[in-house]
């Protein structure tokens, strides 16, 4: 259901901060194809210059965006987030990485009661911002919600589309496969790079959130990492993901009975030569010590810069595929959500129709740090098909 917002009336629908980065400018592009009339929103960022750089660009498509509204704040300037939360009913944020740049504009949009979305696939930032604005947002009514792009929803969607087609009240266990040509861009690979560069404190603070947040009653959830494996039902390799798809599935499991008296979900990346599969496990393994010395992480993130990215042909050609093997009462299901660029396109797709979702259509009353899943559910899902990703029955039985 739509839900009200402490103070006088918003001026704004949405706004977009960050608006001028790569992904907040295919963001902006989503949005002023899409969004429906009469919807108020505006860019935000650093510099007007650039942001209107980006406006004009819209106006080249369509003239009725050139008086699009501009807003002008920085991320490390707390009264001019909470001026910027103040006259909006949603924020989305592209600006990362989140554990640098994220924390005061959060903190704003509990404060002012104002729903909040962003891109982050930092699981510290995630925990760190449950520990420090969940508490406030859930008093103002303001929903938190993070990881509204490839990291997370296709995982957390299709998990829960899955569990829907397995039985009621038994236990259930799903496996998530995810298949990808795509590259990323300098914001991608920067806070790629400070989430592997900070494993004690992300286990830390990991810590510190279990021994707050309160489990769900009478049910067990878990995440585990898994062990590689080859699986018949995908085809591949399996290689466990240590991504925070995992962590933000199991949070929508834990706020919903329907998946089960005790759920279970795994997270992998699917290879289909074994060879491929023992050389990416090394891989990883050497850049994740590489990282933590910093003359080598500064080198690697200088590979790509803020606001690099893949081309418009290298997105036309990229694409995604998640298999879900789902298992419980009895029954095994195979479904798969898939679509284009997954990083870029389909992230900004995934994040502006998010925001649409939150703006326009009824949704169960929800408040402080949620899942995208348990915060949008079924219309975020249907919205996105419309908008042409696949969710699909794969096999089942």
């Amino acid at each position: 259901m739509s839900r009200s917002y402490p103070g006088p009336p918003r001026a704004y629908d949405l706004v977009l901060f960050g608006a001028t980065g790569f992904a907040g400018a295919l963001t902006a592009g989503y949005l002023a194809e899409h969004a429906p009339p009469g919807f108020r929103w505006a860019l935000a960022g650093r510099s007007r210059e650039r942001l209107a750089a980006v406006r004009a660009g819209l106006a080249a498509a369509d003239p009725a965006h050139a008086e699009l509204p501009l807003l002008t704040a920085d991320s490390a300037d707390p009264a001019a987030l909470a001026a910027l939360a103040a006259r909006t009913r949603v924020v989305a944020s592209t600006v990362g990485p989140y554990l640098t740049h994220g924390e005061p504009l959060v903190a704003a949009c509990a404060a002012a009661g104002t729903d909040y979305l962003d891109l982050t696939g930092e699981p510290e930032f995630v925990d760190l911002m449950y520990l420090r604005h969940h508490a406030r947002a859930h008093a103002t009514g303001a929903r938190l919600v993070h990881a509204c792009g490839f990291d997370s929803v296709p995982a957390d969607l299709g998990a829960r589309y899955t569990v829907g087609l397995l039985p009621t009240g038994a236990p259930l266990r799903v496996d998530g496969y995810v298949r990808t040509n795509a590259t990323i861009s300098g914001g991608t690979l920067a806070s790629a790079l400070t989430v592997i560069s900070r494993p004690v404190a992300m286990a830390r603070t990991a810590r510190a959130r279990r021994r707050r947040e309160p489990p769900p009653a009478g049910r067990t959830v878990r995440a585990p990492l898994g062990a590689p494996h080859h699986s018949r039902a995908v085809g591949a390799w399996g290689l466990p993901l240590p991504t925070i798809d995992p962590q933000v599935v199991a949070r929508s499991a834990a706020a919903s009975e329907r998946y089960g008296p005790a759920f279970s979900y795994r997270h992998f990346a699917a290879v289909q030569r074994l060879p491929v599969a023992v050389a990416a496990v090394a891989g990883a393994g050497a850049l994740a010590a590489a990282v933590q010395v910093p003359p080598v992480r500064a080198w690697l993130a200088g590979r790509r810069g803020p606001g690099d990215g893949p081309d418009a042909q290298r997105r036309a050609e990229s694409w995604f595929a998640v298999r879900f093997v789902g298992r419980g009462g009895g029954r095994r299901v195979v479904t798969e959500v898939s679509g284009g660029d997954p990083g870029y396109a389909e992230t900004a797709k995934m994040l502006a129709e998010a925001a649409l979702c939150l703006t326009q259509d009824d949704l169960p009353t929800t408040a402080g740090q949620v899942t995208p899943a348990t915060a949008m559910g079924d219309a975020l899902t249907a919205r996105l098909v419309r908008a042409g990703l696949v969710f699909r029955v794969v096999a089942q039985g």
